[in-house]
């Protein structure tokens, strides 16, 4: 996504990747892993072969404006050595969101990393202060993940969750310095249309700009 941000704008592609963007320097898009539906499936190995889909969103137009014009010109993705020959383009439309409440679930595991200690007892949470869908603090942490996300892009930020639905199993993959642990969820949240739009072409939790907490449906 950067390399295509370099070539069709890259005055943002720079911004995301050196400071980001808004006060909390934070990186507006978000991508799923590729999925193959006709692969065999495999125990311990990832399903991969055949006919796929891939993929990438963002809240900005300008972004989502400059990845169409980046993959319509290319025939190949390189996904990590791997070679992806596009066949086709599709541009998939936000939910409407007008009821003020959606329900989401990711495809992906979704990252929420909390305080390392306890406010007032000085416990330490874990080494790196990853916080699992049955922490009792992770409904705070995920909560104020989704406000920086509406005031980053200066929206309505009074979103909240309201249920956690499902929550898959613990996953982790080494991205960066050090793995990162987090599980899929399905959740309910609440907010003004715009920001649960937003939410949804973005993704859940942290680190979606290397993957996690894409929204499948």
């Amino acid at each position: 996504m950067y390399d295509v941000l370099a070539r069709y704008a890259p005055e943002l592609g720079r911004q995301f990747h050196d400071k980001g963007l808004g006060p909390y320097g934070m990186v507006p898009f978000g991508h799923s892993s590729p999925v193959f539906p006709g692969a065999k499936r495999e125990r311990g190995r990832y399903a991969a072969g055949g006919h796929g889909v891939v993929e990438f969103g963002s809240p900005l137009p300008e972004v989502v404006e400059a990845l169409g014009r980046g993959f319509a010109a290319r025939e190949v993705i390189d996904w990590g050595g791997v070679a992806l020959r596009l066949t086709g383009i599709e541009v998939v439309s936000p939910p409407d969101c007008s009821s003020g409440r959606i329900r989401l679930r990711t495809e992906t595991p979704v990252l929420v990393k909390g305080s390392k200690h306890l406010p007032a007892e000085g416990e330490r949470i874990s080494r790196e202060g990853w916080l699992m869908p049955r922490s009792p603090l992770w409904a705070q942490f995920f909560r104020g993940n989704l406000a920086r996300k509406a005031r980053t892009l200066g929206l309505d930020d009074s979103v909240e969750l309201e249920s956690v639905l499902w929550v898959g199993a613990q996953r982790s993959f080494r991205v960066g310095n050090g793995a990162k642990p987090g599980a899929p969820v399905e959740v309910e949240i609440s907010g003004a249309p715009e920001t649960l739009r937003a939410l949804w072409s973005w993704g859940l939790g942290q680190a979606n700009a290397a993957g996690f907490g894409w929204v499948r449906s």
